[in-house]
């Protein structure tokens, strides 16, 4: 974990994104806010989740609760501006790092050419013992990777049919909530949609059994400081990889 210092400002020199997570709320646990910042910007942002969330509510059978997650993820995204959501359909809860996971997000990076591609923290604590969730974990390093398979036209040729062709235009990889964070954008003016996506998971949350949970009190837990490093009230953090061929 890096030493408390200030944070650089993320470089929103850019037009289209894309969001990989592993489960519907990962992004709603701080990145969300970031997003509205940029869809007001005009920015167009995708995001792919590599499962449905159906493992996730211990009362609540698979295959009602992939509907009910799916239809909370859309909306979560709609007020944060984002029209399209794509669902890879991967098991829940026992992903592994690997070539089926890379094949797979790169080919939703080919088909959506974005310049910069946004996922979770993959690192395996949150900072301290909170220990990261393992889905959290495969899906961050195979986004790495993906991004570079994406590129390498002899990679998953398979994918290469009916216009889709290798994309290698992807500038940085940003991991949102790292304990690593060098970076960091300022979400003062849209903490507040940030808040609402989480609430649109209420049964998700409700599920979980936290009676007393407070969506405001628990995103500014994390925006608060993150802003006081940026110089800003509320802010986001990012860890940056940057991409290119051969880095």
């Amino acid at each position: 974990m890096v030493d408390s210092q200030d944070l650089s400002p993320v470089d929103e020199n850019w037009d289209t994104a894309l969001a990989v997570v592993a489960h519907p709320d990962d992004l709603e646990f701080g990145a969300s806010a970031a997003i509205a910042r940029w869809t007001g910007q005009g920015k167009t942002v995708v995001y792919c989740m590599v499962t449905s969330g159906e493992a996730g509510i211990d009362g609540m059978e698979p295959a009602e609760c992939r509907k009910v997650r799916i239809a909370e993820q859309i909306e979560s995204a709609r007020i944060v501006g984002v029209d399209k959501v794509d669902f890879l359909g991967l098991p829940d809860g026992i992903l592994e790092y690997g070539v089926t996971l890379r094949r797979a997000i790169a080919g939703v990076v080919r088909t959506h050419r974005p310049q910069i591609v946004i996922t979770n923290n993959f690192r395996e604590t949150w900072g301290g013992s909170n220990l990261n969730q393992a889905d959290h974990i495969a899906v961050g390093k195979a986004t790495l990777d993906a991004v570079r398979d994406a590129g390498n036209r002899w990679v998953f040729t398979e994918q290469l049919v009916e216009g889709v062709e290798p994309w290698g235009g992807v500038t940085a990889v940003w991991a949102a909530g790292s304990p690593d964070s060098t970076h960091a954008v300022d979400t003062t003016e849209t903490f507040d949609k940030g808040v609402e996506t989480l609430k649109a998971h209420d049964t998700y949350i409700e599920g979980l059994g936290w009676e007393d949970f407070d969506p405001a009190e628990f995103l500014e837990g994390m925006a608060r400081p993150t802003g006081a490093r940026l110089g800003t009230k509320f802010a986001t953090p990012f860890e940056v990889f940057p991409m290119g061929w051969g880095d």
